[in-house]
């Protein structure tokens, strides 16, 4: 399943970013410290092309600190790239952003340059909570629902430093349905994208393999489920989520967990590892090459069954070809 939810603001912000890229020296990227890679736009790789990047880990107060160590040290392999940790209270560590910013540009340091820098991140990773925090002014809209920042705005930080705010973007279609899954879970997408139950049964499947005593502890389980079924209604028996007849309401203890997840009652919980995003990553560049194979397949079975036929059923070949391809795009 692919997640699309790309409202018509983000189209035109990136639009705009790849307008202004010129006069920009250096990109801050804003992640979520629970999933650093699934909330990476690709697309801001393609835009900032070889300039200088901080990458912003925020919400390190709800992810595995282990974890955020180890993304930390695969980012910082790119010669170009340096990473910071921290969470929105703070805000010393926060304002030493500035002083990295020129650390990482000596040639404007040298000649007392102004440094032009760019903001960027998706929905609700707490990009403008940063903004606020290195300007020392309420300058950006904070919220916890995503799309909150609509325009481009400039920000004078003092120091020389002048930063250029973007809309919170995503990318128009999220192949990897794992990372669409943890977007919805942080809220970096809009719970009208996916079903709650969706991210409920994903959610319930990870953590009881990557954290089973995080679970048994909250839940108040006698052991660890072997399934997220198993796992979802023992965890509504205990909280009471039930339906009549004692049957466990999916919906609402999905909701429990969700809404215990993004507060951090369930502790420090990082979706993803980067040993783990590379194996997803190999295995949907395998399923692609297996369909580009079978799709060339078909065309030349198709061509080599077109010798002999009329242009009748030429054409009614032609039509049940887009009709199976349009029902293999909905799957």
């Amino acid at each position: 399943m692919a997640i699309q939810w790309y409202p018509g603001h983000m189209h035109k912000a990136q639009k705009e970013m790849k307008e202004v890229l010129p006069s920009i020296d250096l990109f801050i990227e804003v992640l979520d410290a629970r999933i650093p890679y699934s909330s990476k736009n690709p697309l801001i790789a393609s835009i900032r092309r070889d300039k200088p990047c901080i990458k912003v880990l925020t919400k390190t107060d709800l992810a595995d600190p282990e974890s955020t160590a180890k993304w930390q040290a695969y980012f910082e392999q790119e010669s170009d790239v340096k990473t910071i940790a921290t969470r929105s209270d703070e805000t010393g560590k926060i304002k030493q952003i500035k002083d990295l910013c020129r650390q990482m540009l000596p040639e404007k340091e040298a000649g007392i340059k102004n440094i032009k820098v760019m903001i960027c991140g998706i929905p609700n990773v707490g990009k403008s909570t940063l903004i606020n925090i290195l300007s020392d002014r309420i300058i950006a809209k904070t919220g916890n629902e995503p799309a909150v920042t609509k325009s481009q705005q400039k920000i004078n930080l003092g120091e020389g430093i002048t930063l250029l705010d973007t809309p919170g973007i995503l990318w128009p279609k999220i192949e990897n349905p794992n990372s669409g899954y943890r977007l919805a879970a942080c809220a970096a997408i809009k719970d009208t994208a996916i079903d709650y139950e969706d991210i409920g049964f994903y959610l319930a499947d990870f953590l009881i393999k990557a954290y089973p005593d995080v679970v048994q502890e909250r839940f108040k389980l006698d052991y660890i489920p072997e399934t997220e079924v198993e796992f979802l209604d023992m965890a509504a028996a205990n909280r009471g989520a039930l339906r009549s007849g004692g049957r466990a309401n999916l919906h609402k203890i999905c909701e429990v967990l969700i809404n215990e997840f993004r507060s951090g009652k369930l502790g420090n919980v990082t979706l993803e590892l980067p040993e783990m995003v590379e194996k997803e990553e190999q295995l949907m560049a395998e399923e692609l090459a297996e369909k580009k194979a079978a799709d060339a397949a078909r065309k030349e079975r198709f061509k080599q069954g077109k010798k002999g036929m009329s242009k009748y059923d030429i054409k009614t070949a032609q039509r049940q070809e887009r009709k199976e391809r349009r029902s293999r795009k909905k799957h």
